[in-house]
């Protein structure tokens, strides 16, 4: 018996010995790195959105990594920092430099459409003129249609609801709400700016024909100091309503000035309840009412996965959670990447066309024609807290957010004039 079982323990010891061999080799493999370049501005007057959404960015990032990266734990993703400027010229600088390092991907968004457009081009010449080296663009923030119009691009995924969609939020909501009778569209002098401005004559003038325009102006971004000539002149026009496609410091110091003046007027808007800033302001202003379009907002009823995401952010951050779309944005990519299967760009922007998504706000889909992705989207007003519509206070003022209306990406969703070139 004994000499029976002297062969059997041997085999049985050289298998273990073998299994220990394996695991050990495969600890001491490197694990590989998947690097991520963020390009937005950290400097300048929209500093303070360029850092909330690098946090945001490297929150999630952290989150994936602590669970153990992509592809079955042997890639882990890594984020590196650059700053805009708010600058197309910088943004190449930075472009030419995280290709260097050798980043695959760019998160990037609140730099302003014009920026992000000349970024997005960049990376198609140099995907064509380097195979094999391609990098492919994210973009949170920057809402132009034509980015995923016209002016699509394979490489470029768009994370955010563009301005078509967020109008027809608006328009939706403006349609049942009579006392909006004059509007007066004052927006920033460049490509989103223009947009906005558009949209909102075309949508909300399909949603209420009887709705006077009766002024437009376009103003330099990031340089007025001071808003009240463009108050006076909205005041000289006797609109009750603005369409403002203004952000950070813009929105902030029109609203000082409108406020100043003891104008009480009605905002449209695309995003600027989610700007650090806003919500203070519109607490000091004490008049005016600034709706705005979003995926979320704080204080959103029956919103459980955004309310236990917002507390494990504000618990290692120390900050407030305000974008569940730029946490999604790196969440979006590490799920392509599982899905090819590979870290090869290619792969993964194929992997990326028409991924669903469950993510903390519902099911979100990239549809493969342009590039869109389809998340919900919900209108919502800065108001005092009545301890009704609004319940929770914001920024440490009395001011919180007032749910309007909610839509689905699907019922936002419009016909886009992209022709995808693929490779």
């Amino acid at each position: 018996m004994k000499s029976r079982q002297a062969p059997l323990a041997r085999i049985a010891l050289a298998s273990l010995l073998c299994i220990a061999g394996a695991a050990h080799a495969q600890q001491q493999q490197p694990q590989q790195t998947y690097k991520i370049a963020y390009i937005d501005p950290l400097s300048g007057p929209f500093a303070n959105v360029g850092e909330l959404m690098l946090m945001h960015t490297q929150y999630a990032i952290e989150e994936i990594n602590a669970k153990g990266g992509v592809l079955g734990g042997t890639t882990k993703l890594q984020l590196l920092q650059f700053d805009s400027k708010l600058s197309a010229q910088e943004s190449q600088s930075a472009l030419q430099a995280a290709i260097d390092q050798g980043a695959k991907a760019i998160v990037t968004g609140g730099s302003g459409s014009s920026v992000v457009t000349a970024l997005v081009q960049s990376v198609a010449r140099w995907n064509q003129r380097n195979p094999g080296k391609e990098l492919i663009v994210l973009n949170h923030s920057s809402i132009d249609p034509e980015m995923t119009g016209k002016a699509c691009s394979f490489w470029h995924f768009q994370t955010e609801a563009n301005t078509a969609m967020k109008m027809k939020a608006l328009a939706n909501y403006i349609k049942k709400t009579p006392d909006v009778k004059k509007v007066y569209l004052l927006n920033q002098d460049y490509a989103h700016g223009k947009q906005w401005a558009s949209y909102g004559r075309q949508l909300v003038g399909l949603a209420r024909p009887d709705i006077q325009f009766v002024g437009e102006t376009l103003h330099p971004i990031g340089r007025v100091k001071d808003f009240a000539p463009y108050v006076a002149n909205i005041k000289q026009s006797g609109a009750d309503s603005v369409i403002t496609g203004n952000w950070g410091q813009d929105m902030t110091l029109l609203l000082k000035a409108a406020g100043d003046a003891g104008y009480n007027l009605r905002y449209f808007n695309h995003s600027a309840g989610s700007v650090p800033g806003t919500v203070t302001a519109v607490s000091q202003a004490k008049l005016g009412q600034l709706t705005w379009v979003a995926e979320w907002h704080p204080g959103e009823a029956n919103t459980p996965k955004v309310d236990a995401l917002a507390k494990a952010y504000k618990a290692k951050t120390g900050k407030d959670f305000l974008a569940p779309r730029i946490d999604m944005t790196p969440r979006l990519l590490a799920a392509a990447i599982d899905k090819a299967g590979s870290a090869d760009t290619v792969k993964v922007a194929r992997a990326l066309e028409d991924l669903t998504f469950d993510s903390v706000v519902g099911p979100v889909r990239m549809r493969a024609e342009d590039h869109q992705l389809l998340l919900p989207q919900v209108v919502n007003t800065i108001m005092p807290v009545d301890g009704k519509t609004v319940k929770v206070g914001w920024e440490g003022t009395n001011y919180g957010f007032r749910t309007d209306a909610v839509y689905t990406g699907n019922e936002l969703a419009q016909g886009t004039d992209c022709k995808m070139v693929r490779p």
